[in-house]
């Protein structure tokens, strides 16, 4: 693909995957810190909100911490964060002792956070920013905290196509996304137009995880299909990308996210999405 006629040369703001942006792809990455060090990095997307994308941010990385890895997880929905709360962390980021960088949290089992919750005086104030500032402060998040021998960085994206996963794909070096959707009839449009993104972002997608996919009887086992048959087995053949996982719904999941720890849900379903990440 050449340059197009009304091209700017400024990729910052651009979503095109023409030559210029696969020629010089790097030298838009942001640093990571001095003293840090993040091997893997894998995104975690959704075409639209409510899906349950931080739910599954949460799980995968306490599977690859349970692996014993190094694991690290950078909030990047800087409006509407949740990670935190999931793990049970309040308060503010702390800083290195020359108050250079931010120092993530380090959750019970030690897996490291980062999040804008963590850098507002009240956890619920609104974070009332403009775009290009928001997407600034997921490259500091990056570029600004110490991380140290992360072996697996997940990063929490918000819902859509917009500035925030525009700045991940640009800036970060993401080796994969996974991408989490729920039954329901548009799914096949909402996964599409996160997979054309990763697509013309040249970034890989490694596959599907479906949420609330179905209730099991307490009594019987009979999977309850709540929300309507599910498709995910359709759009992924459409789509050619591999089904990761479908996860219940289960009201422990749902207490133990609430109730700050998660780190001890047991999710076996996410078995062979953890082995997918590990094989990257």
């Amino acid at each position: 693909m050449s340059e197009p006629e009304n091209c700017t040369h400024d990729c910052g703001s651009c979503s095109a995957n023409c030559d210029s942006r696969k020629m010089d792809k790097s030298s838009f990455l942001e640093k990571l810190s001095e003293g840090s060090s993040v091997k893997k990095v894998i995104g975690v997307v959704s075409g639209k909100g409510g899906v349950g994308k931080s739910l599954v941010t949460s799980l995968l990385a306490c599977r690859m911490r349970a692996k014993n890895y190094r694991v690290g997880i950078l909030d990047a929905d800087i409006t509407g964060p949740s990670i935190p709360r999931a793990f049970g962390i309040h308060g503010m980021a702390g800083v290195n002792p020359e108050g250079t960088l931010l120092m993530p949290a380090v959750t019970a089992t030690g897996i490291e956070i980062i999040s804008s919750n963590m850098v507002l005086e009240h956890e619920t104030d609104p974070v009332i920013w403009r775009g290009p500032v928001i997407a600034g402060a997921v490259k500091q998040f990056w570029g600004e905290t110490l991380w140290e021998n992360i072996d697996y960085m997940f990063v929490d994206m918000p819902p859509g196509t917009g500035d925030v996963p525009l700045t991940v794909f640009q800036s970060l070096p993401v080796d994969g996304i996974i991408i989490v959707t729920s039954p329901q009839e548009l799914v096949s449009m909402i996964v599409g137009k996160a997979v054309n993104m990763a697509k013309k972002m040249d970034i890989p997608i490694l596959g599907l995880v479906e949420n609330m996919s179905y209730l099991e009887c307490p009594d019987c086992g009979k999977k309850i299909s709540l929300f309507g048959e599910s498709k995910v087995k359709e759009v992924a053949k459409e789509y050619d990308i591999p089904v990761l996982a479908r996860i219940p719904i289960r009201p422990e999941i749902a207490k133990a996210v609430d109730e700050g720890v998660v780190e001890y849900v047991e999710s076996g379903f996410l078995d062979k999405a953890a082995a997918v990440v590990e094989d990257i």
